[in-house]
């Protein structure tokens, strides 16, 4: 299946629809796909028709389960580039003029969860945990949390609960993130596509100048400081792959970030 088919690309109306569709790998991402998904946001930011933008994937019962693991092992050139597209994926996500909205229908793991942390909305199915929750399993699986995984729990629920959920690994239904008042909207499953839809127009209406200028308004004042966390964890990155280093020697370089993060 070529890349054009795994990152599908559709636009109704003033709507731009992403949908992740390779449900033989449980929509996890591989470079190529990462590098289609950057492209096809940056093509919907930058049509005038298009005022907001829908990302989902096919199926039922993965929402996206990550990166693709077994390419990430296959070498470090490519897990390289897979953690700079992830990174420039999300980033993009947070910097674009135009309302992101992320439709969930069922399990997101790990990057999955990233982009749903990083969009500017959340719509879920109705779903009971078993079939639909959020994790990310990064400490679990020896797996350096990067490409936002720090930063964006953080932004979307706080220090104590991006704690918890980095820490813990723990599955995070529907019902908890009910209590956080994290969904946007919540539907039925059964018309999940058609109800993110009709959000979507409606969001759309706004005008223009107001819808544009809140949400770029809302990235300025954050520039500097997402940017310096998404550098943090790859400087972090380096020494938790790169180095075995003493408890002294881990003690000074994390103590240069006290003094000197913004």
């Amino acid at each position: 299946m070529s890349t054009q088919d795994l990152i599908l690309y559709e636009e109704k109306g003033r709507v731009a629809t992403i949908t992740i569709n390779r449900p033989e790998k449980a929509h996890s991402f591989n470079y190529n796909m990462l590098k289609a998904m950057h492209e096809r946001l940056i093509e919907a930011n930058k049509n005038d028709k298009v005022r907001c933008i829908i990302i989902k994937s096919t199926g039922e019962k993965f929402f996206c389960a990550g990166y693709d693991l077994d390419e990430v092992m296959s070498n470090r050139e490519i897990a390289g580039r897979i953690i700079e597209y992830g990174r420039k994926v999300n980033e993009t996500i947070l910097r674009l003029k135009k309302p992101v909205i992320t439709q969930v229908q069922g399990i997101s793991v790990g990057f999955g969860v990233l982009m749903t942390l990083a969009s500017d909305l959340r719509v879920f199915a109705d779903r009971p945990k078993e079939k639909l929750y959020l994790r990310l399993p990064e400490i679990a699986i020896s797996a350096f949390p990067q490409t936002g995984a720090t930063l964006l729990p953080l932004l979307a629920f706080g220090l104590s609960y991006a704690k918890n959920l980095l820490f813990t690994t723990d599955k995070i239904g529907v019902e908890e993130l009910k209590n956080i008042n994290f969904p946007t909207r919540i539907f039925p499953f059964e018309t999940l596509d058609s109800d993110t839809f009709s959000f979507a127009k409606e969001i759309s209406k706004y005008q223009q100048e107001f819808l544009y200028t809140m949400k770029s308004m809302l990235n300025i004042m954050n520039k500097a400081y997402i940017k310096s966390c998404l550098d943090l964890e790859d400087e972090c990155a380096k020494v938790a792959y790169e180095r075995k280093m003493s408890m002294n020697e881990l003690d000074d370089f994390i103590n240069h970030y006290y003094d000197n993060f913004p």
